[in-house]
């Protein structure tokens, strides 16, 4: 888990408890370092949500028994990319310069294992093209850049 203010992504949802937890250390687990991944809540929970635990523990990712982090305006500019899991987001931060998305995603609090499965793996699937499309921009870039020979 990192929680550096100036990750490439950030994921947010509203308790900061469950989809975005997932996302960002599936995210991370993924980047291998290639990038780095935060979440933050809009009305923080205390701890992440019990099924996600077990869920993420199934694949041997720990999600830390930390409270969520509050989005604000500075931790969302700070990213280079926001990813809302199903929340109202815009509403929380309306003057972001930050890139959004919206994955649209059930909340997993509650529910039963096989669902919250589903939807850890729809967020490991939509990580790993996220991740294609940041390895896709860097390399543009990079041959867009001058030479130095």
């Amino acid at each position: 888990m990192t929680t550096d203010p100036t990750a490439d992504v950030l994921f947010v949802c509203v308790h900061n408890a469950g989809r975005s937890r997932m996302a960002e250390a599936l995210f991370n687990r993924a980047a291998q370092g290639r990038y780095t991944a935060a979440s933050a809540g809009t009305e923080p929970a205390s701890r992440p949500h019990p099924e996600v635990v077990a869920a993420m523990a199934e694949l041997g990712v720990t999600v830390p028994e930390r409270p969520g982090r509050l989005l604000s305006p500075e931790l969302a500019d700070a990213a280079t990319r926001l990813v809302s899991m199903g929340c109202n987001v815009e509403d929380a931060c309306p003057a972001t310069t930050t890139p959004m998305e919206d994955w649209a995603l059930s909340d997993p609090k509650g529910q039963d294992m096989d669902t919250v499965r589903a939807i850890r793996d729809d967020i490991a699937k939509r990580v790993d093209a996220l991740l294609e499309e940041l390895d896709a921009r860097a390399e543009t870039a990079a041959q867009q850049r001058p030479s130095d020979r």
